[in-house]
Formats: C-alpha cells, structure tokens, sequence
C-alpha cells in the first residue's frame, strides 16, 4: 500500500516520499527526516511554493494543533540552502 499524504502549502495529495514531515519540538518546527519522530505532523512539498504559503497562512500551525507562535526559521532555512545547491 502506497502512502498518500496532504500538503498543508498547496492542498494537493502526493506520495509521502515525495514531501517533508514537518513535527513540533519545543517551539520550533523541524523536519523529520526518517518519519519516525512521535507526535503530530504535517506534511508539505520541499519547495518554496508550498511552505512560504504554509507558513504565511498558518497552515503548519493549524495542522501541528499549535496555538500561538512556532519558529519555522530551521525550515524556510533548510529550503535556501536546498535550492542553493
């Protein structure tokens, strides 16, 4: 069985493969690399066009059941050096 996830950016299904696992740990989102961290998570595409738009609409918070602030600089971080390479 094929796993299919939700991007919280875009709102498109995709294979899990495919997409970042993004958990809360502390105040800040990392990324689960393996998918094997415990608790909540959020799944989004690793481009800049579906998690500036998460980020900015709050998505991740929202899918991460988090109320208040959650730094997402390790991530948007993540990103840049990505597409640098």
């Amino acid at each position: 069985m094929v796993a299919i996830r939700l991007c919280v950016g875009c709102g498109v299904r995709d294979l899990q493969k495919n997409m970042l696992r993004i958990v809360r740990r502390g105040e800040k989102a990392v990324v689960d690399d393996c998918h094997n961290l415990t608790g909540r998570g959020a799944w989004v595409h690793p481009t800049k066009t579906c998690v500036a738009p998460a980020v900015k609409r709050k998505a991740i918070l929202r899918a991460l059941r988090v109320s208040g602030q959650l730094d997402t600089s390790s991530l948007e971080n993540r990103l840049e050096n990505t597409m640098d390479k």
